[in-house]
């Protein structure tokens, strides 16, 4: 046994358990990146070609370039989502260079949305969007599957309930 270190449960404090965005969420903005930039690619080649000379529709290529670039970065940005309820508040930590953690305290919630557009349906995808009397705290988690995001939805709602009931 290691008596230098304290766990959290020795201290009182509880670590948030962290739940991540579904994959469904990464291969629905892939898709569209690969869409945007083939339309992007023939859209170019074929101008460059027709208004220049026929080498430079060679220039199409730099969207393949582009889509190469994005594809590691949407992974990146998909893996950094993430929230936690815990006792009080709800945290959504996202980013990766600019990391951005925020904290909605349940007490402060206004009103939770559950939201899903047509390519989000088509992936069985849907947001939810938290808004609070301030602005700056509204949060939004997207991509989570149905069943989630309304279960999280009842959950906040009611726990917002309950903790705005002594205001």
């Amino acid at each position: 046994m290691d008596t230098g270190t304290t766990s959290a449960a020795q201290s009182g404090t509880q670590e948030p358990r962290w739940v991540g965005l579904p994959g469904r969420l990464l291969t629905l903005r892939r898709l569209l990146l690969v869409i945007w930039m083939t339309v992007l690619a023939v859209a170019t080649a074929v101008l460059a070609g027709l208004l220049i000379g026929p080498a430079w529709a060679a220039t199409g290529l730099v969207w393949g370039a582009v889509l190469v670039w994005g594809w590691w970065l949407l992974g990146r940005n998909w893996r950094s989502w993430r929230y936690a309820e815990r006792a009080d508040d709800l945290l959504i930590s996202r980013g990766v260079l600019w990391h951005e953690q925020t904290v909605v305290p349940y007490g402060r919630m206004q009103l939770v949305e559950v939201t899903s557009g047509p390519l989000e349906r088509r992936f069985a995808l849907a947001s939810v969007q938290l808004h609070t009397a301030a602005a700056a705290t509204d949060a939004k988690i997207p991509g989570l599957a149905p069943a989630e995001a309304e279960r999280l939805r009842d959950r906040l709602t009611e726990l917002g309930e309950a903790r705005s009931a002594g205001l």
